[in-house]
């Protein structure tokens, strides 16, 4: 359920209707848009509060929120959400480039690439410190060391830094070295995981699952946004179907769909939405076209080399850099902005 008022209601009597929530024993989360203020109410709403609240001074309508998502939905939100993470904003105009390898092997491979990442034009360096991984003799990465070489990789180049989450325990620690937490396919629906990702204070990028609907990525997402924390990312990276050629399928209809049904930026990840090198360009250029706010794509100097087998689908810097110049010409046709010519990373703030 949500209570709308106009933009001209007193902070006042906002803080009013918020009182009356919080003492029915429900949550309020306030969201300002430019023509009207709507306060979600999160808990089981009795519809004699909704009566109480409709009478009230400020009050222009009381809506219920048929959707099992509620500070998900753009019904609550209107306005796109942006995250300013250090002067990058992800879920505006400005297109995201995410780059990297699947995994951090070592101190000089993470320092060549994260350079090569920031010479091309990419803002967030990304690499996993901890992999899940489908057999458990596999490269299952390095650890918090991977943290702290990511860190110092990012910071020397200026780059933000994203790696992924696993288990509620190493939320904490990825959160001091990380500045954006990512949540992976198999975890989408880690509930435990969620909540806590709900209290770290960090961005998140929600992976959707590889079998999940909209609805349960939507879902997923409101565990971390009912725990307090606005700053999520829903992320498409293919689904399974019957097509054996690619190794997922790349859902590009999820982008605009879960735009007009949510408010939080979409991030498309085409080098596991596909599995396969060559299609990476041409998935990734489809993705800006669909909408997308940004993208995420795996990059490696050697990537037939690769630790965690995953070269097939990584890309070479200069196939990552030709890319990210292909989408400087191609993000204004379809109002987005991306320049590859960044700032030095001297400038970058840390």
């Amino acid at each position: 359920m949500i209570v709308i008022t106009s933009n001209t209601t007193p902070e006042e009597q906002i803080q009013d209707i918020v009182r009356v929530i919080e003492k029915n024993g429900l949550q309020a989360s306030i969201s300002r848009g430019s023509d009207r203020t709507v306060i979600g109410l999160v808990g089981k709403v009795d519809p004699t509060i909704a009566e109480h609240l409709r009478q009230m001074k400020g009050v222009e309508n009381v809506v219920k929120i048929t959707k099992s998502y509620k500070l998900a939905s753009r019904d609550f939100h209107p306005e796109n959400t942006v995250i300013d993470i250090k002067g990058v904003k992800i879920g505006g105009e400005e297109l995201v480039v995410m780059g990297g390898p699947c995994a951090v092997e070592s101190p000089a491979q993470i320092d060549e690439i994260a350079a090569l990442v920031k010479a091309a034009g990419g803002q967030v360096l990304r690499g996993g410190a901890f992999k899940p991984r489908t057999g458990p003799y596999s490269f299952q990465g390095v650890g918090v060391e991977g943290l702290i070489m990511m860190a110092e990789a990012g910071q020397k180049h200026g780059l933000l830094t994203i790696t992924e989450v696993m288990t509620p325990e190493y939320v904490d620690i990825c959160a001091e070295y990380a500045d954006i937490l990512q949540v992976g396919t198999r975890n989408m629906q880690n509930f435990d995981l969620l909540r806590k990702l709900g209290t770290c204070g960090k961005p998140v990028l929600l992976k959707r699952g590889f079998s999940a609907t909209y609805d349960e990525l939507l879902n997923a997402a409101e565990y971390i946004l009912a725990g307090g924390n606005p700053n999520v990312m829903l992320c498409e990276r293919g689904i399974r179907t019957f097509e054996s050629y690619t190794r997922n399928t790349l859902d590009l209809s999820a982008i605009p769909v879960l735009q007009s049904l949510s408010h939080l930026p979409v991030i498309s990840d085409p080098s596991h939405g596909t599995g396969r090198r060559e299609l990476v360009e041409p998935m990734s250029k489809a993705s800006v076209a669909a909408g997308a706010n940004g993208l995420i794509i795996e990059m490696h100097t050697d990537p037939d080399n690769s630790m965690t087998g995953d070269g097939v689908q990584s890309l070479f810097p200069d196939q990552f850099a030709a890319l990210l110049k292909d989408l400087e010409k191609l993000a204004p046709i379809v109002g987005r902005t991306f320049n590859t010519e960044k700032a030095p990373a001297e400038a970058f703030v840390v």
